[in-house]
């Protein structure tokens, strides 16, 4: 949801809720912004046992999968917009997310819609489950 900055302690809570739905990660890649290198995230990371990777100032390449979506965002949404207010750009930014996550085929994950790909994992884990209970 776009703010007019991002916080520590809003990493920390997305991070929260994403490291329980799927497991912590072994690290993180970012950039060098301030909200991932703020002592509260470093310090939170390390309880959670996940390490962090920054991408050197400068080199976005050494992080290639971020900055594609950074240039579908900007093309596809950021670019073809204006923004009257905050509010508006929440409910066009939503909008498009949903667009991105729920219809729109994804060359990375064989095009499949990535909400497909998330409910054939969660199925995948389910049988899992079963099959070590």
């Amino acid at each position: 949801m776009p703010a007019a900055r991002i916080r520590s302690g809003d990493v920390i809570a997305i991070l929260s809720q994403l490291f329980a739905l799927y497991g912590c990660p072994a690290f993180i890649r970012s950039d060098n912004g301030p909200e991932f290198v703020a002592t509260s995230v470093q310090a939170w990371l390390r309880e959670q046992d996940v390490s962090t990777s920054y991408i050197q100032p400068g080199k976005p390449w050494q992080n290639g999968a971020i900055e594609s979506f950074n240039a579908r965002f900007r093309a596809d949404c950021l670019d073809v917009e204006w923004f009257r207010d905050r509010r508006e750009a929440k409910w066009v930014i939503e909008n498009w997310r949903k667009q991105y996550n729920e219809e729109r085929p994804h060359s990375a994950i064989e095009y499949e819609i990535p909400i497909q790909r998330r409910k054939s994992w969660e199925l995948n884990q389910q049988e899992v489950r079963k099959k070590a209970a």
